[in-house]
């Protein structure tokens, strides 16, 4: 059966790729190729920054209010296709409907959020800094700026960045998972129905080829990424060496801590979410239970008994809570930490692996997996596993637990489960997590907040989202005035 192979959008057109290297995209759930996508050249890459880069200056002249009014237009259009775009999810990367549908949300209140750029991008002034003489800050683009996107949220991620980045009058190039291309095809087709000028949003398939060739590129003045510590690590030392601006999201090891007075039945189904949602693929995950002191015994009861219940299948199938993981590659990485946990010592307590699917016999599945008995050296609770790997460790005070995950190198998110004002704020006031969660499981900020992060799950200094957003992508340009 002959598959679709991927073009690539460069200057308002969909252009064929010359590259002679592609890529199988898989149906997690079943193991079927659904497309190919090729991996494009350095010469390609070329191609679409000379556009983005000959769009810029026509484009930064755009007045504010009529670039707010491209974004209205796509919001439209996204709208319309919402269930179109949330199925697309399901299809290439495997998580569930209901997941892809928030995904779509999420996505579509970011280009809301950019809707607001007339305000948003405002400078600020002080009159009589000195007798006679007044100053004012004014923010401006800056040029041809690009995402380097991860393939658990195809839809949302690129979204972090773009609608800001080309709303405050700058041009740009989604890179997208070469795992999970799809998605971007079909936001690309609904950008070209936007109307944008030709060149302002580009769209470039490829792996680490196409993403070192816009990271050297003279004509490039920023990178957004999101991916795994030492890609992360590798894109911001390259960017930065390059002159670059970079905002570089990497791993994450979440801690969910239970305090003795939590409010067990709605923590457990929170933890549930949190653990097993998207096949624990999402650097939100919650991955390790801090079990302090007496609510150690229910919870772990609990926790089992609800993670046997998971339905796991097909994401487009009615009733099922849990997909596949994302490749067989991925799968053999999973089942291998879940080796590595007992052959550590860990207790297992429910194993995913080997679990068969009725109707899917290809695809990659694995199971809720818990472990107890976990010690803070142990691979399990120090390596971001990405997959559907939850432990549990006993500690005895809210002390021991803050202690134990400042442990992991990471800092991406952490949460607490508590009755207690002063528990909750010690905890955000003490934790070294860029996101917190209070009896939250997944503690992800909506669009007019910073997608934040700390120790080795950020690289950079202004995160994706909100504010910081607008001050990544614009540079701020001091006037200082005095007439005679």
């Amino acid at each position: 059966m002959s598959v679709n192979i991927l073009e690539n959008y460069i200057d308002g057109e969909w252009v064929p790729s010359e590259s002679d290297r592609t890529l199988d995209v898989r149906n997690p759930a079943t193991g079927e190729t659904i497309a190919q996508v090729p991996l494009s050249t350095a010469a390609e890459v070329d191609q679409a920054v000379q556009a983005a880069k000959d769009a810029f200056q026509e484009w930064r002249e755009t007045p504010p209010y009529t670039r707010a009014r491209a974004m209205f237009r796509l919001k439209e259009a996204m709208e319309e296709n919402f269930e179109d775009l949330a199925r697309q999810i399901v299809e290439e990367n495997g998580k569930i409907l209901d997941e892809a549908r928030g995904e779509v949300r999420r996505a579509i209140e970011n280009v809301e959020g950019a809707a607001a750029i007339p305000y948003l991008m405002m400078g600020y002034n002080l009159e009589d800094v000195a007798t006679g003489i007044d100053e004012y800050a004014i923010r401006q683009p800056m040029g041809v700026f690009f995402a380097i996107a991860p393939f658990n949220f195809p839809a949302m991620v690129p979204f972090w960045f773009m609608p800001y980045a080309i709303a405050c009058g700058n041009t740009y190039i989604v890179k997208p998972s070469e795992q999970t291309p799809l998605t971007q095809a079909r936001m690309f087709d609904l950008i070209d129905e936007a109307d944008f000028p030709p060149g302002v949003v580009n769209l470039v398939n490829g792996d680490r080829v196409a993403a070192e060739a816009l990271l050297q590129h003279p004509d490039t003045v920023g990178v957004s990424f999101v991916g795994s510590t030492p890609v992360a690590r590798h894109v911001y030392q390259m960017a930065t060496s390059h002159g670059k601006r970079a905002q570089c999201q990497g791993g994450a090891k979440n801690f969910l801590t239970i305090m003795p007075d939590a409010v067990m039945d709605r923590t457990v189904a929170a933890i549930m979410t949190s653990a097993f949602g998207t096949a624990g693929q999402r650097c939100l995950a919650g991955s390790v239970v801090l079990a302090v002191g007496d609510s150690y015994e229910p919870l772990r009861e609990k926790l089992v008994e609800a993670a046997r219940q998971l339905k796991i299948g097909n994401g487009m199938d009615q009733g099922t809570q849990m997909g596949p993981v994302i490749s067989a590659k991925s799968l053999e990485r999973v089942c291998n930490y879940i080796q590595q946990g007992v052959d550590a010592g860990a207790e297992l307590l429910l194993d995913g692996r080997g679990i068969k699917v009725d109707g899917y016999p290809n695809g990659y599945f694995v199971g809720p997996t818990i472990f107890d008995k976990t010690t803070p050296e142990m691979p399990i609770i120090q390596d971001e596993i990405f997959g559907p790997v939850l432990s549990i460790m006993q500690v005895d005070d809210f002390d021991e637990a803050v202690d134990v995950l400042h442990t992991s190198p990471y800092g991406n998110a952490a949460s607490i489960f508590t009755a207690s004002g002063k528990w909750a704020r010690e905890f955000q006031y003490r934790v070294q997590a860029g996101n917190i969660g209070v009896n939250i499981g997944i503690a992800a900020p909506i669009a007019a907040f910073p997608f934040a992060g700390m120790k080795d799950s950020f690289f950079g200094d202004l995160h994706g989202q909100g504010l910081d957003g607008i001050n990544f992508f614009t540079d701020r340009k001091v006037v200082i005035t005095r007439w005679f």
